[in-house]
């Protein structure tokens, strides 16, 4: 069977986490319109009789501005060096010059495919001229179109992406579709719910942790730290008469049911922790290794 790492690569909003979730077909990224969403490297193991496909979902690739950053760019650096074909995503609207400089800056030692997303709605001649730009360049061994909201031309990148890849054992046995424990996917969930709610920097300054994850007769019990900078932060999550932080709460625990098929029962807490984006053992304890 064909068995490979394939890793997506791209800058802040490119549309990775989308394409994994639809190459999936089941949502294991989360995906909001604020650039930055993904903080961590997310594998999705895809299994068929005929092959088994381990797609990464990376961090985008920016400049790092404080340790939480500086952990996000070792997650792409880690994805750099195991696979065994990146997909280089870039947003039909993006400044080519940059996104080339960027793909150039890699230094990928594998084939690449250039995926350019969000074509459902434009015209042919500007997907042509996106397409001619980036096939003469050397890290691109081809170049194809999609959109991974609307699921356009993902079978054919599937077929694409197989030839690319070795033939061999599995490394992954059953039907897992993910190496990452679920209590790890209710954190983002709550977060992905913080990037919908809340305005300005406050997803930003936010990170979630799942302190409890209790498996019940009836439902799962799930208890979560917000972690936030400042007290003044802490007031906006709570919102007046605590609105927000109960909103917040019925949202989650509605993705978490569909996500774990489980009743649930969730307590969400709010802690000030100064600076933590920048402590490298608070980033230890949130899981930014």
């Amino acid at each position: 069977m064909k068995v490979g790492f394939v890793n997506i690569f791209g800058k802040p909003n490119a549309g990775k986490s989308t394409l994994l979730n639809a190459l999936m077909g089941e949502k294991l990224a989360i995906v909001s319109s604020k650039v930055q969403t993904t903080r961590h490297r997310i594998k999705g193991i895809l299994t068929d009789p005929a092959y088994q496909v381990i797609f990464s979902d990376t961090p985008g690739i920016i400049e790092p501005k404080y340790k939480l950053h500086e952990k996000m760019m070792s997650a792409v650096k880690g994805a750099l060096e195991d696979a065994d074909l990146g997909l280089l995503l870039v947003d039909i609207d993006e400044n080519r010059e940059e996104a080339n400089e960027i793909f150039q800056s890699l230094k990928l030692k594998v084939p690449c495919i250039v995926i350019i997303n969000k074509i459902d709605e434009e015209p042919g001649d500007k997907i042509d001229k996106a397409i001619a730009f980036f096939k003469d360049k050397p890290y691109a061994k081809e170049v194809v179109g999609i959109s991974a909201l609307k699921h356009k031309n993902l079978e054919d990148l599937l077929q694409k992406i197989l030839s690319y890849l070795p033939e061999g054992e599995p490394f992954f046995e059953g039907d897992d579709l993910t190496d990452l424990p679920t209590r790890f996917f209710v954190g983002e969930l709550v977060r992905e719910k913080i990037f919908q709610l809340y305005k300005e920097e406050i997803p930003y300054h936010t990170t979630v942790l799942v302190t409890e994850f209790k498996e019940k007769s009836t439902l799962v019990k799930i208890v979560a730290n917000i972690i936030v900078q400042r007290d003044t932060q802490k007031g906006i999550l709570l919102g007046e008469g605590g609105k927000m932080i109960k909103q917040l709460g019925t949202e989650s625990r509605k993705e978490i049911e569909k996500f774990i098929g489980h009743k649930v029962f969730l307590e969400l807490f709010v802690k000030v922790k100064p600076k933590w984006r920048d402590n490298d053992f608070m980033l230890k304890e949130y899981g930014y290794f």
